[in-house]
């Protein structure tokens, strides 16, 4: 079934709604699969709609706060796994947002049920270089970071 939804375009369904599409990412064109949780009647909630644009309105200035925040998830994961002390190969020192940035590629962006959360809620998944099997992803809550680890966080 596929419907053409007036602000997420026009969406497939397979267990949930989906559309491949491109966005700029840190300067850089990222295809991604934007997935959208709902039934198949293709009804959504209006947080829906206002969590995914207003992440579309702040998109610019958000992508150094997820930066900043892969960064410091990164430097914890690396010490806790031991990396600072033994050298990995896929776990080198990196200091700076730049650095990550070249690390990880944008994959996904989900927008979750509306009534989970009281605040605007959004998911945003990655491939990294460090874990190609379990990636990364950004839950956010109203544009702010607040859970950083495996792509199941923010799915």
């Amino acid at each position: 079934m596929i419907i053409n939804d007036e602000v997420f375009g026009e969406l497939k369904y397979n267990y949930g709604w989906l559309r491949y599409t491109s966005i700029e990412f840190c300067g850089k064109e990222a295809e991604i699969a934007l997935m959208v949780k709902g039934e198949e009647d293709g009804k959504f909630d209006q947080e829906q709609y206002i969590a995914y644009k207003s992440l579309l309105q702040n998109w610019g200035k958000l992508q150094q706060n997820f930066l900043q925040s892969i960064l410091d998830y990164y430097k914890q994961e690396r010490q806790e796994l031991g990396y600072d002390i033994e050298v990995n190969e896929n776990y080198p020192p990196i200091e700076t947002t730049n650095q990550i940035a070249e690390m990880i590629t944008l994959v996904g962006i989900v927008v979750p049920y509306g009534d989970i959360y009281e605040e605007r809620d959004i998911g945003v998944t990655f491939d990294c270089t460090w874990d190609t099997e379990n990636g990364l992803g950004l839950r956010l809550l109203n544009e702010k970071v607040t859970e950083v680890g495996y792509q199941d966080v923010a799915i």
